[in-house]
């Protein structure tokens, strides 16, 4: 039975390749690097980060108010990469949340590929 890191591994290994031929998306890195660098198992756009997994969660960047609304229906979380000070603009989505995560990834792209 796999993990549940591996669940949400699987999971987004299915979003990078239903977005990996998406003009202007790349994937993560090559795993084999021992010294990983932040963003480097993310999906980007234009070379900025739009989703990407962070302990064991699926991170997305978002307008803030969407962020908001989200947190608010109980989906999820501002995303704190450990440093204590909340992004805003990006949600950490709690694991036991029923929302799809191929429409909010795309959400996510369309959002920072909207920003330039």
């Amino acid at each position: 039975m796999p993990t549940s890191s591996q669940a949400i591994d699987s999971r987004f290994a299915a979003l990078v390749n239903a977005l990996g031929r998406t003009a202007g998306v790349t994937g993560p890195s090559d795993k084999s690097d021992a010294k990983k660098k932040f963003g480097s198992d993310a999906l980007k756009i234009g070379g900025k980060i739009f989703a990407m997994v962070s302990h064991d969660r699926l991170v997305v960047k978002l307008p803030r108010a969407r962020v908001d609304e989200l947190v608010a229906a109980g989906d999820g979380e501002p995303f704190d990469p450990g440093h204590g000070r909340v992004m805003k603009e990006w949600l950490s989505l709690d694991p036991s949340s029923e929302l799809e995560w191929l429409p909010l990834v795309k959400e996510a792209m369309s959002f920072v590929r909207s920003k330039g």
